[in-house]
């Protein structure tokens, strides 16, 4: 068993308690529409050879979407390359930071039964005999229940026990999903690019969902626009996942309704339950564009899939001008740790929150807000029907004015991938010529961009969390700011009072990607990344209270070495670069413990050891283009 460990008592600690309900305005009513999704077939892990990770050419190592060339064009036509993980944040400084007072370290905080290191970046390039990308972030997901541990990576599989041990080995999410290699390096023919997976453990049907969203590509590697969610259901996760496929293009194909701006891609898809249905939320921008149109809702019979039914409904909400005329953005839909805790009044509630500081929400590059959103789907029963007939409503409820984070700063040390860039035989090895933007420097991570995270529902109060400056230790840092509400119903309406709020934060360093967990009991923990002057990036969590909220920061696991990614430099991402990180954690209640899930590096090497065969690999740590890990951890609140 390890001990926990109690970072700082400098850890920032603001908690504002009572009541703070905005008055609702005139908004629109989102549009409505039904249509049929059809089981494609089954999914399940296959063993597949391990790659070498020895580095392709670039051209190759990276996906088209995410290296130089399509970066540095996107940014000359001023416009996004064309895949997944969109913000319209990139560029904008910090917001005003709030302030944060200190508090000092709680003795009787949440112990840390155990832990181990999940998937990392290793695993997933080398899985399916390398027929991989580099890939940065990890996007990590997490999901528990029936004694097995999932985790899925950008782009990997694998199922836990609670020991650490594998259940499964490594998969690839294109084999697990039964597509072709996103590049057959042996023949040179592209797949699919699968991205952004989330998933839940159902306490109702005892079934687990696996989502992600799957963009096609030509046989050379040009995306073509077309993509959809895959939504993977099965009791057992070592086994058999029936797949369903859903069209999220929103120009007219396969039933979808026709938005501006599209084909679309539904981004960011993220998961929920209630007492009666399935839900998924995606951020809808123009695949090709610029333009944002709004948060996507996505409802299903939870039961039908549960029982692998060949045909089942979705409902589709549009959330356009929703919010008093500002779109939907980020509407993260609740979980619950056991069944007791749904809504099931108005004929069934799925609860939501979403916050609306961001560009996509306000149509302004402010990235400052003194509000979030409370969202309810009323009559969830009716999805067991033959015509569903839902309600969506929201309100603002007024909090502590939050803004956007700055990048998180790291601590310097050993970056071998940045020391090769800024020597020319290495960097002429890796890229064929020397960097012509040496020299390379050790990049400040993305901290989000306000939208918010993991949502749960329980004792009839929602809490969420999202990332925001804060003013800490005389200066401006990456936070978060949580929130516990209490929603209710009149009719298919939502009001929802602040019972608790505050903002977290630690002198000379940054927090990162919150994900808050809460058991049946009301206590919890609160997930994220520590990084900064102290520490380099570190599974970390606070103590997370029903009532009072976050208290002190603890270590799950202490970071190695810094992140030494692609998307940190210049030569391997475009001018300037977006270093990646996140772009989400996670948190599984089991029973009255805590699982959580957070991305940090796990090793560290020279660059004599990079240097040596096989290159990049550093004695099988990392490979030559990145460095990220993941790290699964077992919490007692």
């Amino acid at each position: 068993m390890s001990r926990r460990r109690g970072v700082v008592a400098a850890a920032a600690l603001a908690t504002v308690l009572g009541s703070l309900t905005l008055p609702g305005s005139a908004s629109a009513a989102p549009a409505t529409s039904t249509r049929h999704v059809q089981k494609v077939g089954t999914g399940s892990y296959k063993v597949t050879g391990t790659g070498s990770g020895e580095p392709a050419a670039i051209s190759t190592e990276l996906p088209r979407d995410a290296g130089p060339e399509a970066n540095e064009l996107a940014r000359a036509a001023n416009r996004r390359s064309p895949g997944a993980h969109r913000s319209l944040a990139g560029g904008h400084a910090a917001g005003p930071a709030g302030p944060a007072t200190s508090g000092g370290v709680i003795r009787n905080g949440p112990q840390l039964l155990r832990g181990f290191d999940g998937l990392n970046q290793r695993d997933q390039r080398t899985a399916n005999n390398g027929n991989q990308f580099t890939i940065e972030p990890p996007d990590q997901a997490l999901c528990v229940g029936n004694g097995h541990i999932v985790e899925a990576v950008n782009d990997a599989f694998r199922v836990f026990n609670a020991d650490g041990t594998g259940q499964t080995g490594v998969v690839d999410l294109n084999t697990f999903y039964g597509y072709p290699p996103v590049l057959d390096r042996t023949t040179g023919v592209y797949g699919p690019e699968l991205t952004d997976p989330t998933c839940l453990f159902d306490p109702t049907t005892r079934q687990f969902f696996l989502v992600v969203l799957t963009l096609e590509s030509t046989e050379d590697g040009e995306l073509t626009g077309a993509n959809h969610l895959d939504i993977a259901v099965a009791a057992d996760p070592t086994g058999t996942w029936n797949i369903y496929r859903l069209d999220v293009t929103d120009d007219g194909t396969s039933g979808t309704p026709v938005h501006p701006n599209c084909p679309c891609i539904g981004d960011y898809p993220h998961i929920g339950v209630d007492a009666n249905g399935f839900y998924i939320t995606t951020n809808e921008y123009a695949f090709f564009g610029t333009e944002y149109n709004s948060a996507q809702v996505y409802a299903f019979s939870k039961r039908a899939l549960a029982r692998g039914d060949a045909d089942v409904l979705v409902t589709q909400l549009d959330t356009t001008a929703a919010d008093r005329g500002r779109n939907g953005f980020t509407v993260w839909p609740a979980q619950s740790p056991v069944a007791s805790d749904y809504e099931r009044s108005a004929g069934g509630t799925e609860y939501f929150l979403s916050s609306n500081a961001a560009e996509e929400a306000t149509g302004t590059d402010e990235y400052t807000s003194d509000s979030i959103v409370t969202w309810a789907l009323t009559g969830t029963r009716s999805l067991d029907s033959p015509r569903p007939n839902l309600s969506l409503s929201n309100t603002r409820v007024g909090v502590q004015r939050y803004s956007l984070p700055p990048a998180a700063n790291q601590k310097p040390g050993p970056a071998p991938l940045l020391e090769c860039l800024n020597d020319d035989p290495c960097a002429t090895f890796l890229l064929g010529a020397p960097d012509p933007f040496k020299p390379e420097t050790l990049a400040a991570l993305d901290s989000n961009d306000t939208r918010m995270q993991q949502v749960t529902y329980t004792g009839g109060r929602l809490y969420g969390a999202l990332d925001t400056a804060v003013s800490v230790g005389g200066a401006t840092k990456a936070g978060v700011g949580w929130y516990i509400v209490r929603p209710a119903l009149r009719g298919n309406n939502v009001r929802a009072d602040l019972t608790a709020q505050g903002q977290l934060g630690l002198a000379g360093n940054n927090l990162t990607y919150p994900a808050i967990g809460v058991n049946a009991r009301g206590q919890g923990v609160m997930a994220f990344t520590l990084v900064g002057d102290g520490y380099f990036p570190s599974a970390a969590y606070s103590a997370f209270d029903g009532r009072t909220g976050a208290g002190a920061i603890y270590l799950a696991r202490a970071g190695l070495g810094p992140q030494d990614g692609f998307t940190g430099y210049k030569a391997l991402s475009g001018n300037p670069p977006r270093p990646r990180w996140g772009d989400y954690g996670a948190t599984a209640v089991d029973g009255n413990n805590i699982w959580i899930a957070s991305e940090y590096i796990g090793q560290t090497c020279t660059l004599a050891q990079y240097e040596a065969t096989p290159f990049g690999s550093c004695g099988g740590t990392r490979t030559a283009l990145a460095n990220w890990g993941t790290r699964i951890s077992l919490i007692k609140p």
